[in-house]
């Protein structure tokens, strides 16, 4: 059978070589925890105003960035995490960015589905892009992807009600769970992305996953060094998202 691209790609990304274990061991402690209730968007409603350049003299991007640890910035400084990094990049490349860091760590796609209308509700206007960053949580726990996919659909559906676009941020299953999950799992994303006419990275630790110079003590987060990397990759992204929405 011809391997795919995704396939080539799983093997290059250790993932989680020990990404299992990791769980059966309880190292993700910042990961495993789901909010009991929406989480409301934080007060300054962008991200750190410290680490933020000048914005250039053009309108306005908006921005929700919205996910788990890994869009929250779990371990790092305040002004380090991912929209942090995002924000700043764009800025310096002459785009008004503004981008509200809606991450929650701990969130499974099933607690993002529950906050997902309430952070819309709470943004000062209608944003001009959602990144949607959300299944990390759902991998390490096994959850099942019918689960996983019905979650993140509710989500597109309501932005698609909204009218806003969607750049997913991918997540892919270790192969210690197998081919079944990790085809069941890995294909949410891009089936989305075909579906809703959605921009894709298809990979989000894609660069820094299983290079421990990147990587927190946990093996699971990036660093500030690795959420660089990350924002460098992803940044030329939203911008294209956001030339095409114009």
């Amino acid at each position: 059978m011809e391997t795919t691209i995704l396939e080539k790609q799983m093997r290059r990304w250790p993932l989680y070589g020990g990404g299992l274990a990791l769980l059966q061991a309880g190292l993700l402690a910042g990961c495993d925890r789901t909010p009991e209730v929406p989480a409301p968007l934080p007060t300054t409603n962008a991200v750190s105003p410290a680490a933020a350049t000048p914005a250039p003299q053009s309108p306005e991007r908006l921005i929700l960035a919205f996910g788990d640890s890994l869009y929250a910035g779990y371990g790092l400084d305040r002004g380090q995490s991912l929209p942090d990094a995002l924000q700043n990049r764009l800025r310096k490349d002459g785009v008004n960015a503004t981008i509200i860091n809606a991450g929650v760590s701990g969130d499974t796609s099933a607690a993002g589905r529950q906050r997902f209308a309430f952070a819309l509700d709470n943004m000062k206007r209608k944003p001009d892009l959602i990144m949607l960053g959300l299944g990390g949580n759902d991998v390490l726990r096994q959850i099942s992807p019918t689960e996983t996919r019905a979650n993140m659909t509710a989500m597109m559906d309501e932005a698609k009600r909204r009218g806003i676009p969607v750049m997913l941020t991918g997540m892919m299953a270790p192969p210690n769970l197998g081919p079944d999950f990790a085809v069941q799992f890995n294909g949410i994303w891009p089936d989305l992305a075909t579906r809703y006419n959605a921009t894709l990275y298809p990979f989000i630790l894609d660069g820094v996953i299983g290079k421990a110079q990147l990587m927190q003590a946990d093996h699971v987060h990036p660093n500030r060094n690795g959420v660089d990397r990350i924002a460098a990759r992803v940044a030329p992204v939203i911008m294209t998202t956001l030339k095409n929405t114009e």
